[in-house]
């Protein structure tokens, strides 16, 4: 159970670690928030399939924003670097 644990506690470190970036008005502060709900809103869970399958969609979201950071960056070398007539 520590185990699970201490992966929840890195992936919540994670998630607020990527809302630093996060676009939007408000942007960061709005998903540093949603993301401390939703791990509030679980935390009395002691179901280690369920805790297994949260943690799971905690990663998916994780790889999302990834890909969204991504795409900013790869859209703003773009845009700096294209050849425009």
């Amino acid at each position: 159970m520590s185990q699970l644990r201490s992966k929840v506690i890195s992936l919540y470190k994670h998630l607020q670690y990527l809302g630093r970036e996060y676009p939007g008005q408000n942007g960061p502060q709005k998903f540093r928030k949603q993301i401390h709900d939703a791990f509030m809103n679980h935390k009395d869970e002691s179901d280690p399939k369920k805790i297994v399958a949260l943690l799971a969609q905690g990663r998916y979201l994780a790889k999302e924003v990834e890909a969204l950071y991504s795409l900013k960056k790869y859209r703003t070398v773009k845009q700096r670097y294209s050849y425009n007539e």
